[in-house]
């Protein structure tokens, strides 16, 4: 639908964003319904246009999903990642960033980490 080849993963990295979003939601909602009915998932957006793309809480417990289909990661990668975790308090559990990369990688931030889009077939 998206007009992309397997070909274009690679010379057209760009466009395949949304697409893995999608498809890391659906994987990690599917998971989920093996494990603990009681999850609920959100999508998080403010006024500043700041988000996460998934956010996933057990009554006040909360945590945060970024998807990125770069094979690094940034500083700037977590900032959906903060601010909830700022408006969340101490509901807040953890935060990742999963990536293209292979390195789990611990972020400055308290309870937040970059890791492989590979992991999430081993949790």
């Amino acid at each position: 639908m998206a007009g992309l080849s397997t070909e274009d993963w690679i010379k057209r990295r760009d466009r395949f964003g949304h697409i893995l979003e999608s498809f890391v939601v659906q994987q990690i909602i599917a998971q989920a319904s093996w494990t603990d009915p009681d999850l609920r998932f959100w999508h998080y957006r403010d006024h500043d246009q700041v988000e996460v793309y998934l956010v996933i809480t057990r009554g006040k417990e909360t945590w945060g999903i970024e998807v990125k289909s770069a094979a690094s990661t940034n500083p700037s990668d977590g900032k959906g990642l903060r601010r909830l975790a700022d408006r969340c308090g101490q509901h807040f559990q953890g935060g990742i960033v999963l990536y293209a990369g292979n390195v789990l990688i611990r972020r400055q931030e308290k309870k937040m980490f970059s890791v492989p889009l590979e992991k999430l077939w081993e949790m």
